[in-house]
Formats: structure tokens, sequence, C-alpha cells
């Protein structure tokens, strides 16, 4: 009995290392996901954005061959079908979901991706350009 005792304070001071030491990492220079890239505490998915991500990560995506959109400055309703990911060219957004999910602020340079299923509330406070792909 004592053994296993032993056993399981040992299992228990390992796990509570590495935990502590997980949490203690820095998140690196690379890490370019905004705070608005995690889960809701709904479980639904968030917009993700990918700030300034380089020149490969956009052709491996494939983005300079897909749709280009854009819009001036205006306020409108959303409904995302189908996800949706975007590379800005051009503009500021506001995107602000109806169902509690965290809003996100994105422009010029940044790579966002849009979950299906989700209605939300554009606010483009600067004239928009954009590569678009839906899937």
């Amino acid at each position: 009995m004592a053994k296993s005792t032993s056993l399981l304070l040992l299992i228990a001071a390992s796990l509570a290392a590495t935990a502590q030491a997980f949490v203690a990492q820095p998140i690196s220079a690379s890490s370019t996901l905004s705070s608005s890239s995690r889960l809701a505490m709904s479980d639904k998915p968030e917009i993700e954005v990918i700030s300034s991500p380089d020149k490969e990560f956009l052709e491996k995506k494939g983005v300079f061959g897909w749709g280009t959109w854009g819009c001036p400055a205006s306020k409108f309703p959303w409904t995302y079908d189908s996800t949706e990911s975007c590379y800005l060219l051009a503009g500021k957004v506001t995107v602000t979901p109806g169902d509690g999910r965290e809003a996100a602020t994105f422009g010029k340079g940044d790579f966002v991706t849009f979950p299906a299923g989700m209605s939300c509330t554009w606010d483009v406070t600067e004239a928009v350009e954009k590569h678009f792909m839906f899937y």
C-alpha cells in the first residue's frame, strides 16, 4: 500500500511540474494567431486572424489564384453558409458575430478565416479589397 501511495505521489508531482513548465513557456514571436482564434466557451469556432503571414504560407494556400472582392466603408449583416478564408489587400474591418463569439478587427496584410454557420455584422471602416475562397 505504501508503495502505491508513493508511486501516486511521484506521478502527481511529475504531472504538476510538466503542467507548470507548459504554462510558463512564452509564446514565440512566430506565433501569429490572435486571441480570437481560440474556441469560445460555447465550443463554436471563432474567427481566426493570422497577422502578416509570410509569402510561403499564402502561396501554399493558393491565395493569389482566388477571386477578389471589395467594398467601400459600410456596415452590413452577413451569414456564412460555408467557411471562408480571405487575405486582405487593403482596408480595415471589425466583424462582430451575432451569437456572442468574440469580435475580430483586421486589415491589410491579414489572413482571416470565418467559420461556416456564423451570422455577423461587418463594419468596414476603410474600403476593403481581398482575395477570398469559400469551402
